[in-house]
């Protein structure tokens, strides 16, 4: 692979630059001279336990498939397998939220593009899809609008006994990941201000972080595009049950609940599939920015 040391996905010293950045925050102190911040960096570097760095390391070889994968999915125009998501969070962006949910549905493009109706012509969802869906312990109170919407507490999630967002959460979904036919992509409703950065930002608390090549869409912003670029614009018109009414005449069922987003998020992609798998509105997961670190 031509300058693989250059690019930040692949290079763990980019991963390393990461940990070092969020220690220093974590201290609420900021270095005022050149001299005060190279001490903080020394320390903080030397805290770094060496398991952390091995792992990096080891995670090499995954990196670089994934990452030749992606980028013949890019020159070739086609992605296998989409992986539909949705999460529940404490709050909204500015609440710093943490994950309350998290499901994540695989659907083969094969199942995109030859959809299946029922006797009245409406469309089915795919009978081949793997879910992953955990509820998990935020471990900081809910927001009482993102407790009403989603029928999530602090108390429930206890009770239940939930386990946090950490690094075995994060290793079942790279295993769910990793069975699916390659090329992946990430979708989410909104995903590019909301699901994609809060997920990265869960990620780097924890030191890990997704293929920078893996690709991701917005499926908000896919459907915008689809609409007729003259007509007048109306707030809210492409909120996911808006969409699934338009498409379906009926109100979605389990609306705020993971699972029951993305179904309906399936359910209204197939319904305009051609054209959503013709555009060209990919990110990649290095252009996601963290919502916060």
């Amino acid at each position: 692979m031509d300058w693989s040391a250059c690019s930040l996905d692949l290079n763990p010293i980019k991963h390393i630059w990461g940990i070092m950045s969020r220690s220093i925050h974590q201290h609420h102190v900021t270095p005022q001279t050149v001299l005060k911040l190279t001490d903080a960096l020394i320390q903080v570097l030397v805290e770094i336990p060496q398991e952390n760095i091995c792992r990096l390391i080891r995670s090499m070889p995954r990196r670089f498939r994934e990452d030749l994968q992606s980028q013949t999915s890019v020159m070739s125009g086609e992605v296998k397998t989409f992986v539909f998501l949705d999460l529940e969070a404490t709050g909204l962006n500015q609440d710093l939220p943490k994950i309350t949910e998290i499901c994540l549905i695989a659907v083969h493009v094969s199942s995109l593009e030859n959809s299946v109706t029922d006797e009245s012509g409406e469309v089915q969802l795919p009978r081949v899809m793997d879910k992953l869906c955990l509820c998990v312990d935020p471990g900081k109170p809910l927001t009482e609008g993102a407790s009403t919407i989603t029928g999530l507490s602090n108390k429930n999630l206890n009770d239940s006994e939930k386990q946090k967002f950490d690094t075995n959460l994060i290793k079942s979904i790279n295993q769910f990941v990793d069975r699916q036919a390659k090329p992946v992509c990430l979708v989410a409703h909104n995903g590019f201000f909301y699901d994609f950065p809060l997920l990265k930002s869960e990620l780097q608390q924890q030191n890990e972080d997704f293929p920078g090549t893996m690709l991701c869409l917005d499926s908000l912003q896919a459907f915008r595009k689809l609409d007729d670029p003259t007509a007048k614009y109306v707030k809210g018109r492409h909120t996911l049950s808006e969409i699934y009414k338009r498409s379906f005449g009926k109100e979605p069922n389990y609306p705020h609940f993971a699972e029951g987003d993305v179904l309906t998020l399936i359910a209204v992609f197939i319904c305009q599939a051609r054209q959503l798998l013709d555009m060209s509105s990919y990110k990649t997961w290095e252009q996601i920015r963290p919502m916060y670190t």
